[in-house]
């Protein structure tokens, strides 16, 4: 089966982790009942419902539009916030009270959101704001303010954030 349609791809990454397991299981089956019009109206209740379990009740502001390939772990979901046009690649970790989102512009319109490459290992409290690319195998520093691209193998950490190659 296709991962577009396996709802259950995350299930192994997040092994030992109920919550993670629910929440991606719930994100994965609302990110594909909304890609057509039809099943988004008749699924309604569904949406409404993802939306008071996942974002008030565990926390978790997860848009069912943001784009996540397969095997993304979520550890101690709380106060996590993903903006619905970030991209995330395969194998990626999230960590608690992590802020992935835009920045508001001078004109007042926003920017782009981060693209992260697979296997890309966010700590907690990293905030990763802008029109920014994560490499592969990158790693985000808990507490991180990251603003800038952070390539391939390398990690960021620090506010404003370093970027330093990552040790083999």
């Amino acid at each position: 089966m296709s991962n577009a349609f396996n709802i259950f791809q995350d299930w192994s990454a997040n092994r030992g982790n109920p919550k993670g397991r629910i929440v991606m299981v719930l994100f994965r089956t609302a990110h594909l009942l909304r890609l057509n019009l039809v099943t988004f109206v008749l699924f309604l209740p569904y949406f409404i419902l993802y939306r008071l379990l996942v974002e008030w009740f565990l926390c978790i502001e997860l848009p069912w539009k943001t784009r996540i390939g397969a095997g993304f772990r979520i550890d101690h979901g709380q106060a996590l916030i993903v903006n619905d046009n970030a991209v995330f690649g395969a194998g990626c970790t999230v960590r608690n009270s992590t802020t992935i989102g835009n920045r508001k512009l001078k004109d007042g319109t926003y920017s782009a959101s981060p693209r992260f490459g697979d296997r890309v290992d966010i700590g907690a409290n990293a905030v990763i704001i802008g029109p920014l690319v994560i490499g592969d195998d990158a790693a985000i520093g808990a507490g991180a303010v990251v603003v800038k691209d952070v390539p391939a193998g390398h990690v960021a950490v620090g506010n404003p954030a370093r970027i330093i190659p990552r040790r083999s």
